[in-house]
């Protein structure tokens, strides 16, 4: 008996010293990976995401790729340090992608933002180096030589999408990153050998990994028209792979794969202090893994030829859309995971998109300028610019919004924009729409006791020409530019040319 009560004892002991050591292990490997992680406050620079009726709220994150050559690995990645050596500051954020998750964590969105891109960048200065500007007009990857927070207000200033946190990536980064998750599958429509990032690859699938990975998510003049564009498009099929493998259960029910991916995300990230700490990235990281990847959708801010500068590309028509999509929190994707939006577009939004719908704003008051105070508060929601004001015939004692034949619909959607109860509409004989404000109307642009709701972006329009892709396309490969985009041994050539011409180069995947 008393030798049963000493095995006990033994055990006991043993199994107590195994929880402590667990447990020891745990509180360091969890104080590890606080340690390696490097935060930045954004001081309020991009705004605040708001609750939706149920109280939940969005979560909006720009996500940054650097070109800055701060370390000897990233030198040796990047190049360029022949002469400057290793780089202070944070470069250019020459990856920038908005990525959105609903409130209720249904659906998410992916904007990139092509680097190219010219924006009118605020007042900033960075807290870290003291670097400031007065504001200019420039390339937006320029705004991250003033910190994270001036790149976040940058894009907030342009998009309207309230950011409240970021994520910054370096060249030795995502590096790390493809390491940890054992290697990235990709698919390349044809042979490619960018000679500008050194990609170099066969027509089919392939899995990368290192220097192959970072290669792939750089080359611009290897894929589409051989421009920025092409670049964002490529680097979505690879996010999309890698999501699908964090998502998969090899991944992440291995010890030691969480372990090694753990510790490189955190090495490898700069963010916010709003996700300065692991238990913050492991509640976003649980967030993202409730969004299907059929309803993961991946979209290219569109844009227009710079009349200016044959090089950069200014905002095109079709991209309010899509930031009011984002925005608004409106999904792109229907319950089915279909792509197009047609079918939700017309379940949740006007027959008439608000951006074709004018409204003629009447002042029946005695307040000087009501009418421009409305209608500047509806063309601020995306309304036509041809939304007009004048003075009404006679005062006003009642508000009331008046629409012609058919365009009943159309003057919902306006009245839901500015709070305007229903029982304000009157059908009238002519045509287009009139909002007479009266004497129940005096200040302010929603109608006292109501509530404006932004009126639903056109989703059809949100898409349009935006390259949207959903992240369960696992066989959706990356399409080789066609054009004369590199250069081998000072002759221009297409991407497949030179990949047959290299044949001293091994392939990146080798």
């Amino acid at each position: 008996m008393r030798r049963g009560r000493r095995v006990l004892r033994i055990v006991g002991i043993c199994l107590a010293l195994l929880v402590l050591g667990t447990a020891g292990a745990g509180w360091w490997f969890y104080q590890h990976l606080n340690g390696n992680i490097n935060s930045v406050s954004l001081d309020g620079k991009g705004g605040s995401e708001k609750a939706d009726a149920f109280g939940r709220t969005p979560i909006n994150i720009l996500v940054m790729g650097s070109d800055g050559r701060t370390s000897k690995a990233d030198c040796k990645l990047g190049g360029g340090c022949s002469q400057t050596g290793v780089q202070s500051g944070n470069g250019n954020a020459d990856v920038q992608m908005v990525v959105h998750i609903s409130a209720d964590r249904s659906n998410a969105t992916v904007m990139s933002i092509p680097r190219d891109t010219m924006v009118d960048v605020p007042a900033c200065k960075d807290s870290e180096s003291g670097q400031s500007t007065p504001g200019y007009y420039g390339q937006i990857n320029s705004a991250l030589r003033y910190g994270p927070a001036c790149q976040v207000a940058t894009i907030h200033q342009l998009t309207g999408i309230p950011i409240d946190h970021f994520v910054k990536l370096d060249f030795s980064g995502v590096v790390k990153m493809s390491d940890a998750v054992g290697g990235v599958s990709v698919c390349v429509n044809n042979d490619v050998y960018d000679t500008y990032s050194h990609l170099k690859l066969s027509r089919g699938d392939h899995t990368l990994k290192g220097e192959a990975a970072l290669e792939f998510v750089r080359s611009r003049h290897g894929f589409g028209d051989g421009s920025d564009l092409g670049r964002t498009v490529s680097q979505h099929i690879f996010l999309s792979a890698m999501i699908r493998k964090f998502k998969s259960a090899g991944t992440l029910t291995d010890p030691t794969a969480v372990y090694d991916l753990a510790n490189a995300a955190t090495k490898a990230l700069t963010v916010d202090d709003g996700l300065g700490s692991v238990k913050k990235l492991i509640g976003l990281a649980a967030d993202v893994n409730k969004v299907p990847t059929k309803r993961m959708t991946f979209t290219t801010m569109q844009t227009a030829a710079d009349p200016n500068d044959a090089n950069r590309v200014v905002v095109g028509a079709g991209a309010k859309a899509l930031f009011s999509s984002i925005a608004d929190d409106q999904s792109l994707t229907t319950g089915s995971g279909k792509k197009s939006a047609a079918a939700s577009a017309a379940a949740t939004a006007p027959a008439v998109p608000a951006s074709r719908i004018a409204v003629t704003v009447e002042n029946g008051t005695a307040i000087t300028g009501r009418a421009s105070d409305v209608a500047n508060a509806l063309t601020g929601q995306g309304f036509s610019a041809g939304t007009t004001t004048a003075n009404a015939p006679s005062p006003a004692a009642t508000t009331t919004l008046t629409y012609g034949t058919g365009q009943k619909s159309e003057a919902r959607t306006a009245a839901k924009a500015l709070g305007l109860p229903t029982s304000h509409l009157e059908a009238g004989t002519g045509t287009g729409l009139t909002l007479v404000i009266g004497a129940d109307w005096t200040s302010g642009t929603t109608f006292p006791g109501g509530k404006a709701s932004p009126a639903p972006a056109d989703t059809k329009a949100a898409v349009s020409n935006a390259h949207a892709q959903t992240a369960d396309e696992a066989k959706t490969c990356a399409k080789v530019s066609p054009y004369k985009t590199v250069s081998l041994n000072g002759v221009a050539m297409t991407p497949a040319q030179a990949y047959a011409e290299a044949t001293d180069k091994k392939d990146s995947d080798k």
